[in-house]
């Protein structure tokens, strides 16, 4: 009696428990033939109708257990995301690697070039710097004799929101002593198709025709490899050292060419934009490729590729993966000199300007790290929540994070125009 008093009472949302026997409809619903009722939990917001779901794409972010409620498309694809982060550690561990933690405060923020966010240790009287990247902490580990490590770290960067990219993100760094680009890229061919089939399995669906947004992607057969430079060349009609063609194809599609203070923007830097402006977009979003041989001038951290050190543009044995239209994340043979890094961290130091010079310092700890001794290795890092917004079939990051990054709908006193960008890249 007191049950039938108290469902009288209760309104959409509101939580119960109850007590009986489960059974299921014809329909297949599962049901309670409840014998006592009992509130646990009074529902005082009216929550959205559940047939439609909550449709405002901000409210979704800004209020995501609304969302989780209304929408089971949201659920799921976060259960997804934690069964892929499962399945690569596991498969990770199989392959006998090692998780470690390395630090999120640091004195110098190293191993990518992007800018960080800064913070102040009171107790010491220490700025920090919230971490970009985990690399130079774990290839000390290397040094210290692990000789497989890898970790799942969330990193930060000062810079813009775009569809796959928040200022708080999430990466997998893996480093292997005596391995290389090579055993990299056997690693990673075999981690991405294992998570494919997990997610094709859980969506019911083929990891052969995986969809992401227009395109079926298929994970089965091996990945396409290309060199920087076929692409480059299939893309432009010349060979990337061809300097003065180079120039001159920056020029006729407006690109800068010359610095603020005049002096000209060296030359490898401008095969680059014509790379990812050009060159990218030949890339088959279907069809999972690996692009070898990056030109050494853009990988301070990497052993150079043997045999190409006279050649215009010096190589270096690095691969980045690209998928549905996206980077994945870059693998290398890892620089292990200490002097030659030494000199590359001063190479790139020579050509920042004031503003960068605020959060870039030589690391001279790294260095003297690697004068111990650190064996020849193989590094990879992959973008999680990229890799997820393709298994998952989502064409958003927001939409694979639990509570992305949002601008406040009231913005303190603090707020500035260049806090409210958003595009940029990592």
């Amino acid at each position: 009696e007191n049950g039938f008093k108290l469902a009288k009472l209760l309104d959409n949302g509101d939580i119960i428990i109850a007590q009986g026997p489960l059974t299921k409809t014809n329909t297949g619903e599962v049901t309670c033939w409840a014998s006592t009722l009992e509130p646990a939990s009074k529902c005082l917001v009216p929550p959205p109708e559940k047939r439609l779901g909550l449709q405002d794409p901000d409210a979704r972010y800004r209020q995501r257990y609304i969302d989780m409620w209304s929408n089971p498309d949201t659920t799921r694809t976060l259960l997804l995301r934690s069964k892929l982060m499962s399945a690569m550690r596991r498969y990770l561990e199989t392959n006998e690697f090692v998780e470690v933690e390395t630090p999120v405060l640091q004195t110098q923020a190293g191993g990518a070039a992007a800018k960080p966010f800064f913070t102040h240790m009171n107790a010491l009287h220490l700025d920090l710097s919230l971490r970009i990247a985990p690399e130079l902490y774990l290839k000390r580990l290397l040094v210290g004799g692990m000789p497989r490590v890898f970790e799942v770290s969330r990193n930060f960067r000062n810079e813009g929101l775009d569809k796959s990219h928040n200022p708080e993100f999430t990466s997998l760094e893996v480093y292997q002593a005596f391995g290389n680009y090579e055993t990299m890229l056997m690693l990673t061919e075999g981690l991405i198709q294992e998570l494919a089939q997990l997610a094709a399995s859980e969506q019911g669906i083929s990891a052969a025709a995986m969809p992401f947004g227009e395109w079926l992607i298929d994970y089965e057969k091996p990945f396409e490899q290309i060199t920087y430079a076929e692409l480059f060349e299939k893309a432009m009609g010349f060979s990337m050292g061809d300097m003065d063609k180079v120039r001159d194809a920056c020029a006729a599609r407006g690109l800068k060419t010359k610095s603020e203070d005049g002096t000209p923007i060296a030359d490898i830097f401008l095969v680059n934009e014509l790379f990812e402006g050009v060159a990218e977009d030949l890339i088959d979003p279907a069809r999972p490729t690996f692009v070898l041989d990056y030109p050494a001038s853009l990988s301070p951290l990497t052993r150079p590729k043997a045999g190409t050190e006279s050649d215009p543009v010096p190589l270096a044995e690095r691969w980045d993966l690209f998928i549905g239209g996206m980077e994945i994340g870059p693998a290398y043979t890892e620089l292990n000199d200490p002097d030659v890094q030494a000199q590359k961290f001063k190479e790139q130091l020579a050509g920042v300007d004031d503003e960068e010079s605020t959060f870039r310092s030589f690391d001279e700890d790294f260095v003297n790290a690697l004068k111990v001794g650190m064996p020849p290795a193989g590094g990879l890092g992959l973008g999680m929540d990229r890799l997820v917004m393709l298994l998952g079939n989502q064409r958003t990051i927001r939409d694979v994070l639990p509570f992305p990054m949002m601008k406040p709908l009231r913005p303190g006193p603090a707020a500035t125009q260049e806090d409210e960008s958003e595009s940029s890249d990592h």
